[in-house]
């Protein structure tokens, strides 16, 4: 992450040049991207240097000093952090007798930690799943060298959820945009509550003309056939 100091430094440079805090915006998001000083930031400084204070070094705060922020405090929060990084700030503030606010600048400035969430995976698997896996792919490497067929008998399938209207993804609906450009907008939409399953199977040896599907609906339970008959699948849903 690029350092704030640093920054301002060059946006003093920038003003120094002639350069509008507009222009100034725009090169520093060039140079830094998502870590660059904002917009607000940038015109904060130009103000200043407009004033006749060329001083990159923040103002003295008026009132007390913080005494809460020591190495003893950042210590202890550290020690609380990594024994449970989901803990809040009220969680530690209250463990460890330290002030809310003091916690937030030692998290924030003396650790250089910000809280984020959770990566989302498609699972997470135990030893003894990673093991299982290992075992099947590599029985499968066998079939492979010992039959050179065996990738042409494979019947592989999936499933999914079909909506009457599914909403652009916020992804997909993503743009670009320069500091200065105005925040792109949508209208919220959700998804339609009618929907069917849509399943699939596919087959090297099977062309399309030859399969032939029924579907037989039981309240809350369906059967599938595809045909022909070697490669006749039964599938049970319960939903």
């Amino acid at each position: 992450m690029a350092d704030q100091k640093e920054q301002r430094v060059c946006v003093k440079f920038c003003f120094l040049l002639g350069k509008t805090a507009a222009e100034t915006v725009g090169m520093l998001w060039q140079a830094f991207n998502d870590d660059a000083l904002g917009k607000s930031q940038v015109y904060e400084w130009f103000s200043r240097f407009k004033s006749g204070n060329m001083s990159t070094e923040d103002m003295p705060r008026p009132g007390r000093p913080s005494t809460g922020r020591n190495d003893e405090n950042i210590a202890k929060i550290k020690r609380a952090i990594d024994e449970d990084r989901r803990k809040t700030i009220d969680q530690l503030s209250e463990e460890t007798n330290i002030s809310w606010s003091t916690v937030q600048r030692i998290l924030t400035e003396g650790l250089h930690m910000r809280r984020v969430s959770a990566k989302f995976v498609p699972r997470l698997l135990g030893d003894d799943q990673r093991e299982n896996r290992v075992n099947v792919c590599r029985n499968l490497k066998s079939e492979v060298q010992n039959d050179p067929e065996f990738l042409k008998r494979i019947v592989t399938g999936d499933e999914s959820w079909c909506y009457g209207y599914d909403p652009e993804s916020k992804q997909s609906s993503s743009q670009w945009k320069t500091p200065t450009s105005p925040q792109p907008k949508k209208v919220r939409q959700v998804r339609s509550n009618v929907k069917t399953t849509l399943i699939c199977f596919f087959d090297v040896n099977v062309k399309g003309t030859n399969i032939q599907a029924k579907i037989k609906n039981n309240k809350n339970k369906f059967w599938l056939f595809l045909g022909p008959p070697s490669y006749t699948v039964s599938i049970k849903n319960t939903q």
